[in-house]
C-alpha cells in the first residue's frame, strides 16, 4: 500500500500549492486593481481600521484630472473586464467548469456519469474562471472551485494518462479502474476544502458528511493524511510569500495570520439566549436563500432556454452576470468599505473583537441586502465560483446586528463578566448559522469553524 499513500501525499501536496497559487493571484489582481484606483480615490483610515458614518472619508485625490467619474470608471470597467474574462472561460472553454463543480463530483461519486468533467481544458478553465470572478469583486469564493480542481489534481495523479494530450505514462496502472479512481477524487475534494480553510479535520469531514457515500476506515485514514500534506504545504508556502514577493521567515507560522478570532473568551449562560436566536434566524434565512436561489435559476434557464441560438444563449448568460459588479457603483454609501473589499478580508472586519461601534447600522443592514440579493443572483450563474464566501459573509452581518442590538441595550462592556457581548463574537455565530442553514452541514461545519477562529 506504500505507493497508494505516496499518492495521497502528492495529491495533497500538489493541491495546496495551487490553494496557494490561487490566493496569490487573487490578492496580487486586488492590489493591482486598488493601484489603477489610487489616483482617484483615497480612504481615510482611523486608527488603522476602517469606521463607519463620520469617521470614513472617502474623498478625491489632487492629481491631475482626478474625479469621481473616474474613480468609477475605473472600478466598474476593470470589474466587468474579468467578469467577462472569467465567464467567457467557462461558456465559451469548458463548460464542465460553471459553476463550482461541488454537484458534479458528488454526482461523479455516487455513480453518475458526466463527460468532460475531469480533464485538462477543464482545470485550466475552471481555474482561469474563479481566479477573475473573486479578483472581480463578485459576491463569491474559491471555495467550491477549489474542491472541483482538487477532484482534477486527485484523477490525473492517480490515473497518469490524458486523453487529451494523448499522455499515457506506464507507471501506477493498477489504480486505473473505478474504484481506486473515486477513492482518490475524494481525497482531492477534501484536501480542497483544508486548503482553503486550513483544517485538515474538516476537510475529512466535508467529504464524509457530504462528498461520498462509498466510505471505509481505510480511505478516511488516507484522505486525512493528504488534506493534511495540503493544509501543511499551503502554510508553509503562504508563510514566506506574499503577491509572490519572498519577505522572509520561510517555515514560521504565525497564529494571528492563520486564525481570525484566537484570543479566548469566558462564556455566560445569557450568551446562549441570542446563540439560538441566531440559530433559527440562520435556519430560516438559509431556507429562503435556497429556495431564492432555486427560483432564479429556473427563471434563468427557461430564459436562456427561449434563446434559439446557442451563440445568443452565451451572450445573454454573460451579460446577466455583468449586473452582480452593481455594488461598484455605491463606493460612496455607507457601506463602502464593506462592500468594495473582498469577502475574505470583509470577513475579518467583521470577526474582530472589541470593534463594537466600527460599523452602524446603517451600513450592516445595507451591506446585508445587497450581499444577500446578489450572492443568490450570482450562484449558479456562468461562472466558476464557490458559496462558503457569501455564506459567512451574509450571516457575519446579521450576527453583527444581533450583537450590535446587544450593545446598545447594555452598553459597551468592560469586565470579564459582560466581555461576551461583542458584536464580533456574534458575527463568527451568525457566520455558522447562515453557512448551516444553507448548507446543511453540522459536524464539518463545526470544525472548519473552529479552525478558523479557535
Amino acid at each position: 500500500e506504500w505507493d497508494r499513500w505516496l499518492l495521497m501525499g502528492l495529491i495533497g501536496t500538489a493541491v495546496g500549492m495551487l490553494g496557494f497559487l490561487i490566493h496569490q493571484i487573487i490578492d496580487s489582481l486586488i492590489k493591482l486593481k486598488w493601484d489603477l484606483m489610487e489616483n482617484y480615490l483615497q480612504v481615510s483610515k482611523r486608527n488603522g481600521t476602517w469606521s463607519m458614518g463620520a469617521d470614513v472619508v472617502i474623498y478625491l485625490s489632487t492629481g491631475q484630472d482626478g474625479n469621481i467619474h473616474m474613480t468609477w470608471l475605473c472600478a466598474l470597467g476593470s470589474g466587468l473586464a474579468m467578469v467577462v474574462l472569467s465567464s467567457g472561460s467557462v461558456l465559451f472553454f469548458c463548460p464542465a467548469g460553471s459553476p463550482s463543480g461541488l454537484p458534479e463530483i458528488i454526482g461523479y461519486l455516487n455513480g453518475t456519469s458526466i463527460q468532460h468533467l475531469f480533464n485538462i481544458k477543464t482545470f485550466l478553465g475552471t481555474f482561469v474562471s474563479c481566479v477573475l470572478a473573486v479578483a472581480s469583486g463578485l459576491f463569491c469564493g474559491p471555495e467550491g472551485p477549489m474542491i472541483h480542481l482538487g477532484a482534477l489534481l486527485g484523477c490525473g495523479l492517480s490515473q497518469l494518462q490524458s486523453d487529451t494530450l494523448g499522455v499515457h505514462l506506464p507507471i501506477f496502472t493498477r489504480f486505473r479502474n473505478s474504484a481506486d479512481k473515486r477513492s482518490f477524487i475524494t481525497a482531492g475534494a477534501g484536501a480542497g476544502i483544508a486548503s482553503v480553510f486550513r483544517a485538515p479535520i474538516g476537510g475529512l469531514l466535508f467529504t464524509l458528511e457530504e462528498v461520498s457515500s462509498f466510505w471505509d476506515i481505510r480511505l478516511a485514514w488516507q484522505t486525512f493524511f493528504c488534506c493534511l500534506m495540503a493544509t501543511f504545504t499551503t502554510d508553509l508556502l503562504s508563510s514566506s510569500l506574499y503577491g509572490f514577493v519572498y519577505r522572509g521567515h520561510f517555515g514560521f507560522f504565525e497564529a494571528e495570520k492563520r486564525i481570525l478570532f484566537w484570543n479566548l473568551l469566558d462564556m455566560n449562560v445569557l450568551a446562549f439566549i441570542p446563540t439560538i436566536l441566531l440559530g433559527m434566524l440562520g435556519g430560516l434565512l438559509g431556507a429562503l436563500f435556497v429556495s431564492l436561489n432555486i427560483k432564479i435559476n429556473k427563471l434563468r434557464m427557461q430564459f436562456f432556454n427561449s434563446i434559439p441560438k446557442l451563440s445568443l444563449r452565451k451572450t445573454s448568460k454573460l451579460i446577466l452576470l455583468m449586473f452582480c459588479i452593481s455594488p461598484h457603483l455605491f463606493l460612496c454609501v455607507a457601506a463602502a468599505a464593506l462592500l468594495v473589499e473582498n469577502g475574505k478580508r470583509g470577513i475579518t472586519y467583521l470577526f474582530k473583537r472589541g470593534t463594537h461601534e466600527e460599523f452602524g447600522y446603517a451600513s450592516l443592514c445595507t451591506a446585508l441586502a445587497f450581499y444577500f440579493i446578489l450572492s443568490c443572483w450570482t450562484a449558479g450563474s456562468a461562472v466558476a465560483s464557490g458559496l462558503v464566501i457569501p455564506m459567512l459573509y451574509t450571516g457575519a452581518l446579521y450576527g453583527r446586528i444581533i450583537g450590535l442590538i446587544l450593545v446598545s441595550i447594555f452598553g459597551v462592556q468592560t469586565n470579564k463578566y459582560g466581555a461576551w457581548i461583542d458584536p464580533g463574537l456574534f458575527a463568527a455565530i451568525g457566520a455558522a448559522s447562515f453557512f448551516s442553514g444553507v448548507s446543511r452541514l453540522t459536524i464539518s461545519l463545526t470544525v472548519i469553524m473552529v479552525s478558523m477562529l479557535s
